[in-house]
């Protein structure tokens, strides 16, 4: 099976880059609903922040790669969304290691990681309307698709499938972490932005991967 190599973490790095920047105002129309109205804003300016670094820096570990780019989200991202994808990224370049390129179910094993920081550091749960409703069935998806003898291209495409159906299943649920469960019953029937967002980041390793 593949091994996917720095450049293509780098082309995923990238690609969430720009469908986060194509889907800026959308983010922010549904956080408008429930939040802050502003994740589409301040993951643009994080992940913009992050295409620099890719542009002026050159990597030849995972561990470095993404300790960079989970600094540079905290650093760079406002709200919650800074510290849990930050934490996400440098928990999956913790996992990896100073290796220059991952199988994929190595692959697997730093997506868990990422997953298992972002319950640590926002101690979300199944159903409470977060990005988690979308990453834990899209990292579920892509580990059992790995394990059943997928290649690659196959299990990313099943994460994102389960991370688009994730996202779609926060509508009707009443949120219970951040600033939308303050609106209480009101939040429900509205999309989660970071669950939005969480689906970008799996359409993208789709994408740029395999």
């Amino acid at each position: 099976m593949a091994a996917v190599r720095l450049h293509s973490l780098q082309a995923w790095l990238r690609e969430f880059a720009k469908l986060i920047a194509e889907n800026k105002d959308y983010l922010t129309q549904l956080d408008s609903a429930i939040g802050d109205a502003d994740h589409g804003i301040n993951m643009d300016r994080g992940m913009r922040a992050v295409v620099t670094v890719l542009d002026n820096e050159e990597f030849t570990r995972v561990a470095d790669l993404f300790n960079k780019v989970g600094m540079t989200l905290v650093s760079s991202v406002g709200g919650a969304a800074g510290p849990l994808y930050g934490t996400y990224f440098l928990r999956f370049g913790i996992n990896a290691g100073d290796v220059a390129e991952l199988n994929a179910a190595r692959l697997g094993e730093a997506f868990l990681a990422g997953l298992e920081g972002v319950v640590a550091r926002g101690k979300p749960e199944p159903g409470d309307k977060t990005m988690f409703d979308a990453m834990a069935p899209a990292t579920s998806a892509y580990n059992a698709a790995i394990d059943s003898g997928h290649e690659l291209a196959g299990a990313l495409q099943q994460a994102r499938a389960a991370a688009e159906q994730g996202r779609d299943d926060t509508i009707p649920m009443l949120a219970k972490k951040g600033r939308a469960s303050y609106l209480g019953e009101r939040s429900i029937g509205h999309q989660d932005p970071g669950a939005t967002s969480t689906a970008l980041l799996f359409a993208a390793a789709a994408a740029a991967l395999p």
